[in-house]
């Protein structure tokens, strides 16, 4: 079976010594083992190698039309998956989900699987989002997916653009709320956001510039994900974040607007108080704006230049109405 994940199970084959591929840390899926209270020791994985393709689960599909052989199920209760414990090609836990597809395709697998010995365990929608970050996190900075990469030097974290929105922000988030950040990269800018005590998810589509900002220790494991932001209302609710920012988002273009509306709009309806962006220019601003405003914020555009006109010169602020 092609399923990637297969790289990082130890094999035990008599012809063979064991072979381990250490990937991931032994506490790679600490909130996964939690959640399904196995053991320190037993290996755990997602049949998907992203968070969106828990939308589509093509590994999913094809692993149950292949047929399980499996000698114990844990039944997530309420909708959000199967762990199946499988002994060949090694002894490991393979965890599938139709939480975030349309398809629901482990709909009565119990009733019609009842040789398994099933056990229930119980999660719930964050505490499940979460794990299922962590382990897509940790995987990626693990190399799971992928092949080796370069870790870049830390001086490419520009203190002085840190610094400078640490104190923009400061007057102007709330304390003691719930933040997301869209469009993060390599959490840069995330860095201001730790520094005023804020414990943010973060959201990047690009997994090198995600995987950099891991493997730097800059990003949070379990509050960090690799996703296309117009995807975000499949995973999340509105509302489930008291702030959304982003920061340097765009380059944004008359060419290019109708997907950075859609991206921007979609983060924002997370949002049940503020949404904050920096961009770079004012035209990127208006547009911002404009957008915001047709869509029933309060919007305010705020002029943050400076003399080395580079990062986060201009800012559009929305908050909710009522």
């Amino acid at each position: 079976m092609p399923f990637q994940w297969l790289r990082s199970v130890r094999v035990r084959d008599p012809a063979l010594q064991e072979t381990s591929y250490p990937v991931l840390s032994k506490d790679r899926t600490v909130l996964l083992h939690r959640i399904l209270d196995l053991k320190d020791e037993d290996d755990v994985f997602l049949a998907e190698e992203s968070l969106g393709d828990l939308i589509a689960l093509p590994v999913t599909s094809e692993f149950l039309s292949s047929g399980i052989e499996s000698d114990e199920a844990i039944e997530l209760v309420g909708g959000y998956g199967v762990a199946f414990h499988l002994r060949e090609p090694a002894d490991f836990w393979l965890l599938l989900t139709d939480k975030y597809s349309t398809m629901k395709i482990l709909e009565g697998f119990r009733l019609e699987h009842d040789s398994i010995s099933w056990k229930t365990a119980k999660t719930s929608d964050g505490q499940f989002f979460e794990a299922v970050a962590e382990y897509f996190s940790l995987s990626l900075a693990g190399e799971l997916f992928c092949e080796s990469c370069e870790v870049r030097d830390s001086s490419y974290y520009i203190e002085e653009r840190i610094h400078r929105l640490e104190s923009f922000l400061s007057p102007i988030i709330p304390k003691n709320i719930s933040v997301l950040e869209v469009a993060c990269g390599n959490g840069m800018a995330t860095q201001s956001l730790h520094r005023l005590g804020y414990g943010p998810f973060t959201m990047e589509l690009d997994r090198c510039e995600m995987c950099q900002g891991l493997k730097a220790g800059k990003l949070e494991s379990n509050r960090s994900f690799v996703l296309d932001a117009r995807l975000l209302n499949r995973f999340l609710n509105p509302g489930s974040f008291d702030v959304v920012v982003g920061f340097m988002v765009g380059l944004i273009e008359q060419v290019n607007w109708n997907m950075w509306m859609e991206i921007l709009l979609t983060a924002s309806n997370l949002a049940s108080r503020m949404v904050l962006y920096t961009i770079y220019t004012r035209k990127e601003a208006e547009l911002i704006a404009r957008s915001l405003d047709e869509a029933g914020w309060d919007v305010s555009i705020i002029d943050n230049r400076d003399a080395s006109g580079i990062y986060d010169q201009w800012a559009v602020q929305a908050d909710r109405k009522g």
